[in-house]
Formats: C-alpha cells, structure tokens, sequence
C-alpha cells in the first residue's frame, strides 16, 4: 500500500498514479518493489509519440512487460518496434524510474523510461494491441483518453533529448 501522505505527480480515473520518478543510473535499479515495465519517450520534430492502446483506450508512451532474460533497454527497443514500427536514430537514453502506485489491487511497481530521437519516420501499421499512433507537441488536446502519468513522463524527457536536433 502506498504510503497516505506521498501526493502523486500524477493519477487517472482508475487508481492508478505516478508517485515519484527518479533520474539515476541504468545499473542501479530499484529494488523495493519489481520493476517489470520499460517505456520509451521517442521524439521527432519537437512532439513526443504517443500509442493508443485498444483495451484501456488511451494514449500512452510505447512501452511494455520486460520478458524473462532482457534488460530494461531490451525491453524498450522491441516495444517501441512492435508497438510502433519505429526505431531511434541512435541509441536509446536511460532517463530514470518511475515509480506508481496501480489499480486495483494498489501494487507498487517500478518502470524504466528512455528517451531517443526518431530521424527517419516508418509507416505504422495497427495491431492487436495498437490502434493508431500520434507525434504529439505536449499541448495539443488527443482524441480520446490521454494518461495523465504517460504524460507527464513524457514531459520530463524534453529537456534530456538530444541538443541541437529537431
């Protein structure tokens, strides 16, 4: 259980809410809770892309379970490909963790987010698990749900992109 005094950096509808996030080092993850999740915030042209997942019907950071015997960048890299169909222009950038509180059963888990530069588009093609994708400028209203805790991660990769590139 969450801790009752801790106010999140951001929440849904659902009970779930981004309680922290900590900029650190790749190889030293957490260890007070799993982390079974790595994100990615790819940007392009000063927006951010954002997935529309079919079964919670938002928009989020492209991202997923990380599979038994792959690393947190593993994880990243072939989310964002399958998820997507893009690749980053270069390696991925540990950003840090984020830590969320997530419904229903109120569990604490952690996941690892990166941040890259997308210098050559790729079609995207929907999925079983991915509607439609969407380079969003961080202001602009999305048609649908948009998860505030996705959201707010994104915006703290803004500042860690690659200097000097769209």
């Amino acid at each position: 259980m969450a801790d009752s005094e801790e106010q999140p950096l951001a929440a849904d509808d659902l009970g779930n809410a981004l309680l922290s996030f900590t900029p650190g080092n790749e190889g030293t993850a957490p260890n007070d809770a799993p982390m079974p999740a790595a994100l990615v915030a790819l940007w392009h042209a000063g927006r951010v892309l954002m997935v529309f997942d079919r079964y919670r019907r938002t928009w989020e950071l492209p991202g997923g379970h990380i599979e038994t015997g792959e690393s947190p960048r593993q994880a990243a890299a072939r989310e964002l490909l399958e998820e997507s169909g893009q690749e980053p222009g270069g390696s991925l950038q540990f950003v840090g963790y984020a830590r969320s509180v997530l419904a229903p059963d109120q569990r604490i888990e952690y996941a690892a987010l990166f941040t890259g530069h997308c210098a050559e588009l790729r079609e995207f093609r929907a999925n079983e698990e991915i509607a439609a994708v969407r380079w969003w400028d961080l202001l602009e209203i999305l048609p649908g749900r948009l998860q505030p805790m996705d959201a707010y991660l994104a915006a703290l990769t803004r500042e860690w992109r690659t200097p000097g590139r769209p």
